[in-house]
């Protein structure tokens, strides 16, 4: 297996073969808080347009995402794990947007298989690339909004590469890098309430979830998130 990590936007775009889209804080982190928590279906949509023409279409989904990390007027929910962690989303389909992680699948046009990633599922991903025994891995660290590098993000690419060919990786150690990271300090400030100091610790929760979310193709030209369960 051949493995690269590729950067933002301009990486998603060049991303070939299972491709893994890494939003640790905190798409992909809220995705898998969403799907544990009985979502039927999660809609990732890059466009702000089209995530609202589907709540006009459909008025039972549900809008949750962000831009410029803030909930938008008429969504339900923002980008915030804290904010849904006890909440049942059973049956439910939710619509998620966001500046980061939904735009790296929208523009992965190259990837044979798309993956979302984030530490909480990260065992899954693993074991799930371990068994398909792809020639080509790419894993793509979003970053803030598609276009400045991030540590979480790069860590969590230079983790699942170090675990896909078996090496060892440190996870206190990144905790304790995170925790002083400029992409972190929003979850320390009193001030910025969109960003709660429980999602700081719920995307860091290291392989809470056993499953993949696997992107595949759904009605009206979009795509969904599927999930994969590992036995």
């Amino acid at each position: 297996m051949q493995i690269q990590i590729l950067q933002l936007l301009q990486g998603a775009r060049q991303a070939t073969g299972v491709t893994v889209i890494i939003d640790v804080f905190r798409a992909f982190s809220t995705a898998c808080y969403v799907v544990a928590n009985g979502a039927r279906t999660v809609i990732p949509v890059g466009d702000l347009a089209v995530a609202y023409r589907l709540k006009e279409v459909h008025p039972d989904y549900v809008l949750m995402g962000e831009r410029n990390e803030k909930i938008q007027p008429g969504f339900d929910f923002g980008n915030s794990p804290a904010q849904i962690e006890t909440m049942s989303f059973a049956d439910r389909t939710v619509v998620q947007t966001t500046t980061a992680g939904t735009q790296g699948i929208a523009n992965a046009a190259k990837a044979s298989q798309i993956l979302t990633g984030s530490f909480v599922n990260a065992q899954a991903i693993v074991d799930h690339i371990l068994r398909l025994q792809p020639p080509q891995i790419s894993l793509v660290a979003m970053g803030t909004a598609g276009t400045v590098i991030t540590d979480e993000d790069t860590l969590c690419a230079e983790y699942l590469k170090n675990a896909l060919e078996g090496l060892p990786n440190d996870f206190s150690s990144i905790v304790k890098r995170l925790r002083g990271c400029e992409s972190a300090a929003k979850f320390f400030d009193p001030f910025k309430d969109w960003a709660p100091e429980r999602d700081f610790e719920l995307c860091l929760q290291l392989n809470r979830f056993p499953f993949v979310l696997g992107v595949e193709p759904c009605e009206n030209a979009l795509v969904c998130l599927r999930k994969i369960e590992l036995q």
